[in-house]
């Protein structure tokens, strides 16, 4: 099992111990170094800097959102921190939220899907580098011509040559036309809340997505965030991830079309995200934690002493997860899950 330090968004300023925490992963043998974005800071930036102290650890984004950028725009960062990291980058891409996407960018969000399918392929196009890019589609066409068009569009190829043409590409993905059209179109699947028990309906979703596109299992990458947590005291561990399970379920989405819930619904937990939304959305934050259970969130983390946590990431493993995104607090807790995970 492969491990990935999320470093995740920024709250209201930076993390202080962001340079000693990617410094500690690469030591321990992490495979990789996430950052991510919401509405604050962006992925590009910090994962550059941070990650210009690093050697040996792959550098990816868990996720940068389309909306925030044209795909030439997000083609141009990969190639450009593909370069400057010798080839280390992972580009993983989400869609995002109604919420964010109209109201923070003030773009369209209807569609998702086809506009993921337009995305990625103006990417492939930009890294292969075999002509200039162009693009059909309604949602990203290239050479522009709508409305306020000049005419005067040329289609155009990166002055940069990309290091790589098949830089990876991994997709956030929760419903399962999502999860399917990562598995068509991308290199790797970004789960959150992925659960073990439901495994096989996963690789239904996936096995389509590889079918379509002649691929093979082992030719793809399944990155499940999930808190993995070395302790011997994991009710409170538990207790403590609550707040962040319901601001999920609760918070995270417009109420009628939240993804985040979903996941949790086709879990088996309808009334908890019925309940769970109710209080969130009341202002009872506290009230919202109380009501998710703990078995919920052993489904979703890993927490308990080195000898149960070793069992569990094997158990994971097993249900067809490659890598294991976790999100450590501080350097200690790098090393008890390196130790535990080897």
């Amino acid at each position: 099992m492969k491990l990935g330090l999320q470093l995740g968004y920024w709250g209201a300023a930076p993390p202080a111990n962001a340079p000693e925490l990617v410094a500690a992963a690469e030591e321990c043998g992490f495979d990789a170094v996430f950052t991510a974005e919401a509405w604050g800071s962006d992925a590009f930036t910090p994962l550059a800097w941070w990650g210009s102290a690093t050697r040996r650890v792959r550098l990816g984004t868990s996720v940068v959102q389309m909306s925030a950028r044209t795909p030439a725009a997000c083609a141009m960062h990969a190639l450009t921190l593909d370069h400057l990291s010798g080839g280390r980058f992972v580009l993983g891409l989400g869609v995002s939220g109604p919420q964010v996407v109209e109201g923070w960018y003030g773009q369209p969000f209807a569609k998702p899907l086809a506009r993921t399918r337009e995305y990625v392929s103006v990417l492939r196009q930009v890294l292969a580098r075999e002509a200039p890019v162009v693009n059909d589609g309604p949602h990203y066409p290239l050479p522009y011509q709508g409305p306020g068009a000049l005419g005067l569009g040329k289609p155009l190829r990166p002055i940069t040559h990309p290091l790589r043409a098949d830089l990876p590409i991994w997709l956030g993905a929760e419903g399962p036309k999502n999860v399917s059209l990562a598995a068509e179109i991308a290199d790797g699947w970004l789960a959150i809340y992925y659960a073990p028990r439901l495994a096989g309906m996963y690789d239904e979703w996936l096995d389509e997505g590889l079918a379509k596109a002649g691929r093979k299992r082992e030719d793809f990458e399944v990155a499940a965030t999930c808190q993995v947590v070395v302790t011997d005291d994991p009710v409170a561990v538990r207790g403590f991830l609550k707040p962040f399970v319901a601001l999920y379920i609760g918070g995270m989405g417009a109420p009628g079309m939240n993804f985040h819930a979903e996941v949790f619904t086709r879990m088996g937990y309808g009334e908890v995200v019925a309940d769970v939304g109710k209080l969130y959305q009341a202002g009872r934050k506290d009230e919202a934690a109380q009501v998710v259970p703990d078995e919920l969130v052993r489904e979703i983390s890993i927490v308990g002493n080195a000898e149960e946590v070793r069992a569990e990431v094997a158990r994971w493993e097993a249900a067809g997860v490659t890598q294991l995104l976790v999100g450590c607090r501080d350097t200690d807790s790098i090393k008890a899950v390196a130790e535990a995970c080897q």
